[in-house]
């Protein structure tokens, strides 16, 4: 470190489950910051890690020593662990879902804008290059006007995955809110609010109280409309994370797709950005083949560039990529899709987050 750099930033980690040690792994392997603390009742009696560790949030705040935090504990607590943490003045990363309801987000959000908080949300994807570069080419208008986006992801958990984590098979959990939440929040990201969606649901793949597997139709307020398709339990290669090689606990799909989208001049695949366009000199329609080239982007995991996000955001030198405002609409909007499927009709998403926002009221 030399004299006019920043010492590393100290970030304490709440939860030391599978997301947990995931991002103890990326703060040992980044530059700019450093591991103070670890957070988790398994681990309180544990010596095996290079820092201190506690068996609760409030027994290592108490004990000082931290600047920032990344809360990775269940999602039932990630609301309560966010205000202790921003009351104690620490930055914090929060992993998705922001809450277990839209209604209980609305209370983080007003936390962060009492105490002008600095707090991401971890819908971690946003940070890809791949995902940055598909957003300017739709927003720069390269595949023309957007009409249609579809996704899939797909993949068979195994069975411990529910047995050794109780909560994974309980309401706050299911394949909607720990992965299709990701997607929504992607579509969001890339193609604007949604306006209106349809969705079913089904639990008969594993017979869980939660449901592992789910179709949702989109109407997006630009006009597009998309559909998307999630299980836990169906074995397949596509999806998000057989598409990237964001961690070594998903085998890698080399040119893998998990969303195509399609505009008026083209379509793009995301995440290995394939464009297909017609040439210059031929006419635009059905009838001519279409050429296929790459987008450039560079190399990049999204973990350790959301890493790096995070401790400019913790330093104020930066805004969040992912505000808690932010979050709680694309909750809000997981959250209308399991209306929609609960009583197979077409959910108003607008209306639906008005009616959440009014209830809270005093």
């Amino acid at each position: 470190m030399t004299a006019s750099e920043p010492p590393p930033l100290r970030i304490g980690v709440v939860g030391a489950g599978f997301m947990g040690r995931q991002h103890i792994e990326f703060i040992r392997a980044a530059q700019g910051a450093v591991l103070a603390a670890i957070a988790d009742p398994l681990l309180s009696a544990d010596v095996g890690h290079d820092c201190p560790t506690y068996e609760d949030v409030v027994t290592m705040l108490d004990a000082g020593g931290i600047d920032a935090a990344i809360i990775a504990n269940p999602n039932p607590l990630h609301v309560e662990t966010a205000v202790e943490c921003l009351e104690a003045g620490v930055a914090v990363l929060l992993e998705k879902p922001i809450a277990m309801d839209s209604a209980d987000s609305r209370r983080l959000v007003d936390t962060v804008a009492k105490l002008n908080g600095r707090l991401l949300v971890g819908h971690h994807r946003r940070h890809h290059p791949a995902v940055a570069r598909a957003r300017t080419a739709i927003r720069e208008g390269e595949l023309g006007e957007i009409v249609a986006v579809s996704g899939l992801w797909s993949a068979r958990k195994d069975d411990a995955y529910f047995t050794d984590t109780p909560w994974h098979r309980a309401p706050g959990a299911g394949v909607m809110l720990i992965n299709v939440v990701h997607d929504l929040d992607l579509l969001r990201h890339l193609c604007g609010e949604v306006a209106e969606i349809q969705a079913m649901r089904s639990s008969h793949a594993r017979g869980l109280e939660v449901e592992d597997t789910v179709s949702l139709n989109l109407r997006f307020e630009s006009g597009a409309v998309g559909s998307f398709l999630a299980s836990d339990a169906g074995v397949s290669p596509w999806g998000w994370d057989q598409a990237t090689e964001e961690t070594l606990a998903f085998p890698f799909v080399p040119d893998g797709v998990a969303y195509r989208i399609v505009g008026t001049h083209g379509a793009l695949s995301v995440p290995n950005l394939a464009k297909y366009t017609y040439g210059p000199s031929v006419p635009r329609d059905w009838h001519s083949p279409l050429s296929r080239t790459y987008l450039p982007v560079e190399r990049r995991g999204s973990f350790q560039a959301q890493l790096d996000h995070f401790v400019d955001v913790a330093r104020g030198m930066a805004e969040p990529l992912v505000t808690a405002e932010d979050a709680s609409r694309t909750l809000a909007l997981v959250e209308a899709a399991a209306l929609a499927a609960g009583t197979s009709r077409t959910v108003d998403v607008a209306r639906f987050r008005a009616e959440v926002e009014a209830s809270e009221q005093p």
